[in-house]
């Protein structure tokens, strides 16, 4: 018998190209209540990360960091969201000097309905975490591309460099 529950066992990102971005709302470091909604007529990157001030969660944020002025150029917003508390996103922002916006999904609401609160393996150990993922939201709300279990490293430049195309 698993420890894990039916729905944990079989939530997958099945969300696609085409599809309504489903709304949500959650805390940003500053403690400001933020929802998809609040973003519609712009472009929204919102890449989903396991923890902040690990390895590649680091090189992932601070990567879409160095490409914020672009990103903004190209009227699109960039927002995280990881399981962290507030504080913790507060110290990872000051630490990496990240000047994009972070959201606490400490009880795992967001990551649900996006579908990356997945089980994981790792060195032969089942855990539920997040599914490094990036979905891409047009202005209009649609899901314009998703990126599945991302790599971290030139991931934001990468998505970047789609979303010109």
């Amino acid at each position: 018998m698993s420890e894990f529950s039916k729905d944990d066992l079989e939530r997958k990102v099945t969300l696609a190209a085409g599809d309504t971005a489903p709304n949500f709302e959650a805390l940003n470091q500053d403690g400001v209540n933020v929802a998809l909604k609040d973003f519609i007529g712009k472009n929204v990157v919102l890449y989903f990360y396991p923890k902040d001030n690990t390895p590649g969660c680091t090189a992932e944020a601070c990567e879409f960091s160095a490409n914020y002025d672009e990103f903004i150029a190209n009227d699109t917003v960039i927002v995280g969201v990881s399981p962290d508390s507030i504080k913790s996103h507060v110290n990872f922002i000051a630490k990496q000097n990240l000047k994009h916006m972070l959201l606490s999904d400490d009880e795992k609401k967001i990551s649900k309905l996006y579908g990356v609160w997945q089980v994981r393996k790792n060195y032969g150990k089942e855990y539920l975490g997040i599914v490094r993922t990036t979905f891409v939201i047009g202005k209009d709300g649609k899901i314009l591309k998703v990126y599945k279990s991302v790599k971290a490293k030139d991931h934001a430049t990468k998505v970047l460099a789609d979303l010109v195309k």
